[in-house]
């Protein structure tokens, strides 16, 4: 196939799946996800992005794996583990001081390492009874695993011994988590570039996800993350995603990779 003929193979893909689903590709970086893909679509044997997507409209099974590779469902417990001791230590006690209820958000919370982390924290805190935590994420069989709360070795490797040993059930070579944890954790399918945000939160976690969006595609999500946020409230973000600007969409850095939203100037 040429190579104008490959482009416009993958054009329409992007263009049926956005009529489709409403999940739009071209907000994402598109030599990263067209390889990806492309990846993907030859080891199922299709010889064409136009195949593929025939095949996808008929089989669950198989439109269900490619949101999952689309998504990177790479996650795990207290993932740099200097930054949750800063979220516990820094700006927890400062959040619940200004706060009777917090209202917390995990943002594409992938297979829910993330919101697990952060009900550990709070509940470190005596805090978890004072707390909601919204988990959401685009793809359903991350959030199924999310809900089931099993985990291999890997992604607790990272988690302080009396933490694990609170919050664990081992079961031969697997963890589950706390079924003490999951009343306080709400899972629920989100497309954060196309639907419209809560507000009102005190704390919102989206780490790791933005790499893989275009420039603009960040903007648009900055903006609607800081609209999402209460007075004061902290935006916490990746390490590859520290936001240069953040006056622009009316936040200050509180900590490094932590925002604050500023008050309004009259």
């Amino acid at each position: 196939m040429e190579e104008n003929m490959k482009d416009r193979d993958f054009s329409q893909f992007v263009e049926r799946l956005k009529q489709f689903s409403s999940i739009d590709l071209s907000s994402y970086k598109e030599p990263q996800m067209k390889r990806r893909l492309t990846t993907l679509r030859m080891k199922r044997g299709f010889a064409s992005f136009a195949a593929y997507w025939e095949a996808l409209t008929r089989d669950n099974q198989l439109y269900e794996e490619f949101l999952d590779r689309m998504t990177i469902n790479v996650s795990e417990f207290w993932r740099n583990r200097n930054r949750w001791e800063t979220l516990r230590d820094s700006l927890l006690p400062v959040l619940l001081r200004d706060s009777p209820r917090l209202k917390c958000w995990s943002a594409a919370c992938s297979t829910g390492e993330e919101p697990y982390t952060l009900a550990m924290i709070l509940d470190e805190r005596r805090a978890l009874d004072r707390a909601s935590i919204l988990a959401t994420d685009i793809d359903e069989n991350a959030l199924k695993k999310a809900r089931e709360g099993v985990y291999s070795e890997r992604s607790v490797r990272e988690v302080p011994q009396a933490c694990l040993d609170m919050y664990f059930r081992k079961e031969n070579q697997l963890y589950a988590v706390s079924d003490a944890l999951k009343p306080f954790i709400r899972f629920r399918r989100q497309n954060l570039l196309e639907e419209r945000f809560d507000s009102g939160f005190d704390l919102i976690i989206c780490r790791n996800v933005m790499i893989y969006f275009t420039e603009e595609a960040k903007r648009k999500l900055y903006q609607k993350f800081a609209g999402a946020l209460r007075t004061g409230g902290i935006l916490f973000v990746g390490s590859t995603e520290q936001i240069f600007s953040p006056g622009r969409y009316g936040l200050e850095s509180a900590e490094t990779f932590f925002y604050r939203k500023k008050a309004m100037q009259v």
